[in-house]
This record gives C-alpha cells, structure tokens and sequence, in this order.
C-alpha cells in the first residue's frame, strides 16, 4: 500500500506532498482509497461532503465501528500524517480477516476530505460539514489563492455543491469512531513506547491579520516617510513568540501575502495567518490578546491600519471517555499504554461532540510533523496496526 500511494502528489523538488483538496492529486488519492477497498470486497462510497466511506456490513445497521484518516497534505508535507490512519486501517482488516474473526457490528474505513485545510485555509471542511460545525452559507464562501471558491473546485472536481451540509443520518449510523495517527510531537520517543492513546486536542485556532500601509518606491522614499506594514508584521511574529513563551503555548504565523510583492517596492499590505494552540483555553486566550494588542501598538506607531479576523477556532476536545479508557483496557493487557494530549487538530476532534471518538498515536522518533522529514518506523506502524486490530476486534467482534 505506501509503495501505491507514495508517488501520489509528492514534489520532484521538495520530497513532500502537495495533495490539495478538490485537485488532480486528490482526486488520485481518491482512486488509490477506492481500489483498496474494492480489493477487499468493500462497499464503497461518497457522501454528500465528499468524505469516502468503505463498508463491511450494512451501512445503515446502526452502532458502526469506524477507522481512517484522510489523504490530503499541507503544503509539502509528510507522507505518514493522514495516510498512516488509512493504510494502518486497511492493514488492520486484512489482520482481523487473518485472524478469521466474524463482525457483530458495522465496519467501515474512511477519508476524510481537505483535513488539512490547505487549499481553502479551514481545516477539516469534510468533517466540518458533516458534523455541522460548518454550514453550507459559510461552505459557499470559501476560496483557494487563485479566488477559486470551494463550490467550483467541487463541481470540477465532479462532485455536486449543492448537496453539501449536515449529514446527521451518517452519524447516527456510528457508534464509535477511532482514528490511528503518526504523533506530531515526540512524547512515544521520549517515553520509549510504539503506541499511545489520546487523552484531549488543545484549543487552537487561526486569526488572519491584516497590515494596511502606504505602496511606494523602495529606492527613493525616505525612511521617515514610510507607511510600511512588513515592520509592524515582523514585530508581530516577535511579540507572538514572547506571548507564547510566556504562556507556555505555541503560536506560528506561517503563511503571509504581500501586496503588491515587489522586490523594489514598499508593501502596501502585508496579510499573515496566526496559528495559536495551548493546553486550556486561558491560556490560549492570554496568548491570542497579547498578540493582538502589541499587532495594534506597533501599527499606531507606524501609521499602519490593522484588521484582525479569527477564521477558525476549536476549543478543547476531550474525547469519550469511556471509549478512551475502554482503548486502555484493551491494549493494557500486554503492558501500560501511555495517554497523552496534543497540540494538533484532527477529524476525530470535530466528530468528538456528535458520536463517541478516540484516538490511537504511533511514534515518530524525530518529532518532526507537516514536513517530508516526518517517519515512523515500520516495526512501530506494524505495532499501530496491530494495535488498532485488537481495538477493532473487540468493539466489532464481541
């Protein structure tokens, strides 16, 4: 299976991928998810948001088991973040079937579609919109770089828009949904284990801000004379690593446009995206305030207008439980298996509020995540595997 889909969306230049929602790249991730299942004998289907499905079993028996992930990529990334759940979910069928178990509920694998949000800028459109924690108004205005909006990218694609929403129906068919995932972070490393479970996803959320100056000549404008907004945008990205140091949080601006971006001109407006995460919400919010107040100090100073918008927010999930502590107990028989929180947001996270949800990590020795350096080890992904077996096996078979 990784020899299949590697190839798919990866750049000759860079070695990560490029696996854009709604694009050539995606609509092969598509296909490749598709010939899996099928090769497995599955049923296989898209719904209303673009989400695939594959299912063992009567899809609308209710109280279903389902695994995956999702295909997609941020600009040049990994090949283990998303993928790692799907394959691992596909592998851990093919390891049940060895086991000649007989299911007693519902299977079904997934992918979930523009996890990564890097195309359109919100993560986890899919299952956003499933969940209805996105409508189809706010869906609508969605748009890549190029002013392409989500709609048109879907409809080219060959999905039709005008289906996408809410999908209460689909989520009163799960009973559970576990998502294996490469950790982004090296706690499974520093602990020496293959294996976590996860406890809670931090707050975090994306604010645009938006730096509005004064286009002029770079060579023949006096310094005095200036109104430029890349200076208030620097010292932004500053105060934003000293709010985060402070609170024991993190906050990256990592994605910025400049106006009209010449090499010989002054910037007439600077637009940077603020990622910023935390343990509790408090503290999230100290982080995301401070920011904002030193953004508006320095642009007072520097005759700057500034705009700040929050395009996304998720607050602290905590996810079920009981699912949680049942995953415990399951792998607990060969050993402790350590819980741990993360800082990153996943599908799993947005469902958490409308089904019951867990979460299975698999260690990445170097830490290193959204980028091609990311890695598992084979010995650990056959240990995730195996792991989401037994976890399947007893939800699904007993």
């Amino acid at each position: 299976m990784w020899r299949s889909l590697r190839p798919i969306g990866r750049s000759a230049a860079s070695g990560g991928y490029r696996r854009y929602a709604w694009t050539e790249a995606d609509a092969d991730c598509r296909l490749w998810f598709r010939m899996q299942a099928e090769a497995r004998r599955l049923d296989v289907e898209t719904d209303r948001n673009g989400n695939q499905w594959a299912w063992l079993g009567d899809p609308t028996a209710g109280n279903a088991v389902v695994t995956g992930s999702h295909l997609d990529s941020v600009p040049d990334g990994g090949a283990f973040d998303g993928p790692l759940g799907v394959v691992s979910a596909f592998a851990a069928l093919d390891e049940l079937r060895s086991r000649g178990v007989s299911f007693k509920r519902p299977l079904a694998i997934t992918n979930f579609g523009d996890e990564e949000g890097a195309r359109f800028g919100l993560a986890c459109v899919g299952s956003r919109l499933t969940a209805g924690r996105l409508t189809k108004e706010q869906a609508y205005e969605l748009r890549d770089a190029s002013g392409t909006s989500l709609p048109q990218a879907m409809e080219a694609a060959g999905h039709d828009p005008s289906t996408i929403g809410p999908d209460p129906e689909r989520l009163a068919r799960i009973g559970a949904f576990v998502e294996l995932h490469v950790e982004q972070g090296r706690a499974l490393d520093l602990s020496g284990d293959s294996v976590g479970i996860a406890s809670s996803i931090w707050p975090h959320g994306r604010w645009r801000y938006d730096f509005a100056g004064e286009a002029n000549h770079a060579g023949t404008t006096r310094l005095v004379d200036r109104r430029d907004p890349m200076l208030t945008y620097a010292e932004t990205v500053l105060a934003a690593r000293r709010e985060a140091e402070l609170a024991g949080a993190v906050a990256t601006f990592g994605k910025i446009a400049v106006e009209p971006n010449g090499v010989n001109a002054i910037p007439s407006l600077v637009r940077g995206w603020l990622d910023a995460r935390a343990a509790d919400q408090d503290s999230l919010d100290t982080v995301v305030a401070g920011v904002e107040t030193a953004a508006r100090d320095y642009a007072r100073r520097h005759g700057i207008d500034l705009t700040v918008v929050q395009e996304s927010f998720t607050p602290v999930v905590d996810f079920s439980h009981a699912l949680r502590d049942e995953l415990s107990r399951i792998l607990g028989e060969s050993g402790k298996v350590p819980v741990l929180g993360t800082g990153a947001g996943h599908d799993a996270g947005i469902l958490s509020e409308s089904i019951p949800t867990a979460m299975l990590f698999v260690r990445n020795p170097t830490g290193v995540s959204h980028s091609p350096a990311e890695f598992a080890a084979e010995d650990d992904c056959v240990a995730g595997v195996l792991a989401l077996a037994d976890v399947l096996e007893e939800l699904a078979c007993r």
